[in-house]
């Protein structure tokens, strides 16, 4: 008979721990103005967060920055804190770098915040910011990608989760649609853009789940309805849209992709989001910003080593080389004179004296040579 251990219960202190402490995620949504990204977001996360707009009359900035709402949802006791950041604005200029460039920064700040707090004395209660997933919104009138959709995506893609939306599919046929994403996806494949793949389902996972993950990935990319309307049609109530020729509902898998969207946002794919934003994304740029500071370290310090080397002397011409030589010449003379004079006090000897005279001389010829150099 084994004994009990006891560690059995951890997945539930775990689940109770990680309930208290709620959950983060942060959605980038960007498309141009008028294909329905506020619409969406609101039918997603059955909120409000652009309440203070009067869509009647709102005009996107004509340069694109960046907006950013907070919304905390509570579901079930498990909290969500919701960041949607928002890119109003978004190719109402003539170029699209600005763009680009708008929304490629605000990841890198995101990231480089997060570093900063992971990198500092004190660890805890490191809120995260990072951008989780980001919603790129595709006009279906165009039937495929635009220069300004591949060119966003080739600049984004290594930094961010991207997921691409056909936007307001209601106005397509189901023949349209089909067409539509075969061509989308065949661009994405040609430019090499890196999109979110779904992750392979385990072995063990039920037929049931293996089914939806088969639909997630065949949906790609999603085309939506949104709506905050509801309908009542045939004594059921609805999110829809009314229209003369009848009624689409938002819910309804067979009129649009935002059930399946939604299940694989909120609840299927959420924590995978997070993982690829942690471990790939983050990851890279937190490798490449090690890297320069590592580079930029190791220039200053050869700085420095350069700076600590004495200046050597400039260099000589052939005037100042024989006055140095003459000088030393003169040195030694000074030297033989010195040992003369004290070899007289001590021995009068006539040779002596003569050879005292003879140095003399020959001192003063070299200082003339001297004097001679320097009128040169």
């Amino acid at each position: 008979m084994s004994e009990y251990i006891g560690f059995g219960s951890l997945p539930d202190i775990v689940h109770r721990k990680t309930v208290k402490k709620g959950f983060e995620f942060t959605l980038m949504v960007v498309g141009e103005s008028g294909l329905g990204k506020s619409t969406l977001i609101n039918t997603l996360f059955l909120s409000d967060l652009y309440k203070e707009r009067n869509e009647s009359s709102y005009e996107p900035p004509q340069t694109a920055h960046i907006e950013k709402k907070t919304l905390c949802i509570e579901e079930q006791g498990v909290k969500l804190r919701l960041t949607v950041v928002d890119t109003p604005g978004f190719g109402s200029s003539l170029s699209s770098d600005d763009c680009i460039r708008s929304c490629c920064e605000y990841v890198d700040e995101q990231f480089r915040a997060y570093f900063a707090e992971e990198s500092g004395i004190i660890r805890k209660n490191i809120v995260d910011n990072r951008v989780h997933c980001c919603l790129y919104f595709i006009p279906g009138h165009c039937h495929s990608l635009r220069p300004i959709d591949v060119e966003f995506m080739l600049n984004i893609h290594e930094k961010v989760n991207v997921i691409p939306i056909i936007s307001k599919a209601d106005m397509l046929t189901e023949k349209e649609k089909i067409q539509i994403k075969q061509r989308i996806n065949d661009s994405i494949k040609s430019h090499e853009i890196k999109i979110y793949q779904l992750p392979d389902c385990d072995s063990d996972e039920d037929e049931d789940f293996k089914q939806q993950d088969k639909e997630l990935k065949a949906c790609l990319p999603f085309a939506v309805v949104g709506s905050n309307t509801i309908l009542e049609v045939n004594g059921k109530k609805m999110r829809g849209r009314q229209y003369d020729w009848g009624v689409v509902e938002v819910d309804n898998p067979a009129h649009s992709d935002f059930t399946k969207l939604r299940n694989m946002l909120i609840s299927t794919h959420m924590p995978d989001l997070k993982e690829v934003t942690e471990d790939v994304h983050y990851e890279n740029f937190r490798t490449q910003l090690i890297s320069k500071i590592s580079q930029q370290a190791f220039k200053d310090r050869g700085k420095l080593k350069r700076d600590s080397i004495p200046k050597l002397l400039p260099a000589l011409d052939e005037t100042d080389i024989l006055l140095l030589q003459k000088e030393e010449e003169i040195r030694r003379m000074q030297d033989i004179l010195v040992q003369m004079q004290d070899k007289l006090k001590t021995n009068n000897e006539k040779s002596n004296h003569n050879l005292y005279l003879a140095a003399q001389k020959s001192l003063e010829n070299e200082n003339k040579k001297i004097e001679n150099v320097i009128n040169v």
